[in-house]
C-alpha cells in the first residue's frame, strides 16, 4: 500500500513539476520573442492596396519588436494561397498573415477553401479599414443619393453596375445596398476592379462601389459622381462626401478591412505581444499620415479576442448576403 502511495506521490510531483515548467516557460517565450525575423505573408501581388498597407505597417512593427518584418507576397486564388501557407506554418509567431475581407467571404462564394478561419488561425488585430464609395457616371440624372434611389425605383432592373467579379466585395456591397434600399440593379461582373472602373468612366456601366482609394482622383476631376461612402463615418480623405447612412440608408456600414493573424496554436503571450506592437504602430503619427493619403483609416481592434469575434461575425454576415442574393459558389 505504501509503495502504491509512494508511486502516486511521485507521479503527482512529476505532473506538478511539468505544469510548473510549462507555466514558467510561457512568459519566458514571450520575453524572448521575437529572436529572429518575422515573415508577413501578403496574399496579393506587389503594388496593390493589400500589399501597400502591409508595407506601411511592417517597418514600424520591425522597429517596435526589434526584429525585421519581411514581406512575402503569396498571391492567387482570391487570397487563399497565402492563407493556406500561413495556416500550415509553425505556430511560433514567426509567420503571419496579412488578412483581407475576402478571407471571410471566400467560404461562401467558392466551392472549396483550404482553410477554416475559426479553426486554423489565431487572430491578432484588425489594422486598417477602407470605405467603398458608391459612384456613378455623370450621365446619370441623379445628383445625390435621394434622387438616385428615386430614379432606381422608377427603373427597376434597368440600371447596371460593375464589380470586380461575382462574389467580390464590390459585388456584395451593392447586393447589400439593393436589399437595404429596396431597389434592383443589373450586375455586370468584370475580372478585376480596374476594368469595371474603366467602363464606369466610359458609361458602359452606370454605377460601381470601388474602394475610395482608387476613386478619389476621378471624383476630384468630375469624371465620377460620388453618392456616398459605405462606412459609418465620413472619410478624412473625402470629408465632403456623406456616408450612405446619413444620406438616406440609415445604419449602412460595409467596408474593406485588413488585419493580422497567426497560425492556430500560437502561444497567447506571443499573440498579445504582437497585438500590442500592432496597436502601437497604428498609433504612430507618421504611419497614420501615410494611411490617410490612401484613404485608409487605422482601426486596431480592442483586443485579439474582439478581433476574433469580428472576423467570425463578418463571415456570418456576408454568408447571409450571399445566400439572400442567390449567388452560386464557383
Amino acid at each position: 500500500m505504501s509503495i502504491v502511495r509512494s508511486r502516486k506521490a511521485i507521479a503527482l510531483a512529476s505532473l506538478l513539476c511539468a505544469v510548473g515548467l510549462t507555466a514558467a516557460s510561457a512568459p519566458a517565450h514571450a520575453d524572448n520573442y521575437p529572436s529572429h525575423p518575422i515573415t508577413l505573408v501578403v496574399p496579393s501581388p506587389p503594388g496593390g492596396g493589400t500589399d501597400t498597407q502591409a508595407r506601411i505597417l511592417a517597418p514600424k512593427l520591425s522597429q517596435i519588436l526589434g526584429q525585421t518584418v519581411v514581406i512575402e507576397n503569396r498571391a492567387g486564388a482570391s487570397g487563399n494561397i497565402g492563407a493556406q501557407a500561413v495556416a500550415k506554418a509553425a505556430p511560433d509567431g514567426y509567420t503571419l498573415l496579412a488578412m483581407i475581407s475576402s478571407h471571410v467571404i471566400n467560404p461562401s462564394v467558392l466551392k472549396s477553401v483550404p482553410y477554416n478561419m475559426d479553426r486554423d488561425f489565431a487572430m491578432i488585430s484588425r489594422t486598417v479599414t477602407v470605405p467603398g464609395v458608391l459612384v456613378g457616371n455623370p450621365s446619370l440624372p441623379a445628383k445625390n443619393l435621394k434622387e438616385l434611389l428615386a430614379y432606381l425605383k422608377q427603373n427597376p432592373g434597368k440600371v447596371n453596375f460593375g464589380s470586380a467579379g461575382v462574389g467580390s466585395l464590390s459585388h456584395l456591397i451593392v447586393e447589400l445596398f439593393e436589399r437595404d434600399a429596396g431597389v434592383k440593379l443589373l450586375h455586370v461582373p468584370y475580372r478585376g476592379t480596374q476594368p469595371a472602373l474603366n467602363d464606369t468612366l466610359s458609361g458602359q456601366v452606370k454605377l460601381m462601389v470601388p474602394d475610395l482609394t482608387i476613386a478619389l482622383g476621378q471624383m476630384a476631376a468630375g469624371h465620377l459622381r460620388a453618392y456616398g461612402v459605405t462606412s459609418d463615418k465620413r472619410s478624412a480623405a473625402a470629408p465632403d462626401v456623406p456616408t450612405l447612412s446619413e444620406a438616406g440608408l440609415k445604419g449602412f456600414n460595409a467596408v474593406q478591412w485588413f488585419g493580422l493573424a497567426a497560425p492556430a496554436g500560437t502561444p497567447p503571450a506571443v499573440i498579445h505581444k504582437l497585438y500590442e506592437a500592432t496597436a502601437k504602430a497604428l498609433g504612430d503619427a507618421d504611419v497614420q499620415a501615410k494611411y490617410k493619403k490612401l484613404a485608409m483609416t487605422p482601426s486596431p481592434s480592442a483586443s485579439p479576442e474582439e478581433y476574433t469575434k469580428f472576423v467570425h461575425d463578418e463571415g456570418v454576415r456576408w454568408a447571409k448576403v450571399v445566400k439572400d442574393a442567390h449567388i452560386e459558389a464557383k
